[in-house]
């Protein structure tokens, strides 16, 4: 019998690209000849799980696990998306009082995904107005739509969002909230990441991935994904990210 390998997509993908991870998963089978099953975690605790469990092999992963994945459980980064880095927008409703995030006070509630990445970002980005995790009032949204709902709603008067995420959501939606700033890092991604029990099979997935807009239906899979391609990353790479994002860690 063919052994089974899952592959998995950090949690905070838009969802209007759930079913091109199943058509990019159905590619990668007839590519590879392996039999790999896509496995969708509805949070990034149950994704952790999994992975703690070594039951993923393969995970286009959000910046913040990749520590965990590459330092703790031997996985491998081989490529990122073309020009689609995790920047935060923080926003506000439209008729909102607040201008600049200076303008911020204590007390203020502050709605978020638990994306870690874009949660610690955004944090990060409210230390202008002497805002912490001591003097805001979280609140959690289970998706991006969800925290814009929250703030036209008047559950919250801040909310944080992936830049894709902003980018995604409808005109209508966008036209009553108000970003007051969008991080400008660069440097931290989502990559694609192999595990061990696929690393031999680690630089063929790389040319793979590289290669994909000139392959068969691969350019209708990478629009269905919202990709532009993807290029090949290396190791000082990943560990610079890393490095990274260990540093805003301990902000």
């Amino acid at each position: 019998m063919d052994t089974v390998y899952q592959l998995t997509v950090s949690p905070d993908f838009t969802p209007d690209h759930i079913s091109g991870w199943y058509i990019f998963n159905t590619w990668l089978q007839r590519n590879l000849g392996l039999h790999i099953h896509l496995e969708m975690y509805d949070s990034f605790e149950a994704q952790r799980a999994a992975i703690r469990a070594d039951r993923v092999d393969l995970i286009y992963a959000n910046p913040f696990d990749a520590s965990m994945l590459v330092r703790e459980k031997g996985f491998r980064a081989v490529a990122r998306p073309l020009g689609i880095a995790d920047e935060c927008v923080i926003a506000v409703p439209a008729d909102s009082p607040v201008q600049h995030v200076e303008d911020l006070t204590p007390g203020v509630r502050v709605v978020s995904t638990d994306d870690p990445d874009i949660h610690l970002v955004g944090m990060i980005m409210l230390e202008p107005a002497d805002l912490n995790k001591t003097n805001v009032q979280a609140v959690t949204a289970d998706g991006y739509v969800l925290v814009a709902k929250a703030l036209l709603k008047g559950e919250a008067d801040v909310g944080f969002f992936l830049k894709d995420a902003w980018d995604g959501l409808s005109k209508v939606v966008r036209k009553q909230l108000r970003p007051l700033v969008v991080s400008q890092i660069s440097d931290i991604q989502h990559a694609f990441l192999v595990g061990p029990r696929l690393m031999d099979s680690a630089e063929e997935i790389q040319d793979l991935l590289v290669r994909m807009g000139g392959l068969e239906k691969g350019s209708g899979v990478l629009e269905a994904l919202g990709f532009q391609g993807w290029e090949a990353v290396d190791h000082e790479e990943t560990e610079f990210m890393i490095d990274l994002m260990d540093t805003l860690k301990a902000e």
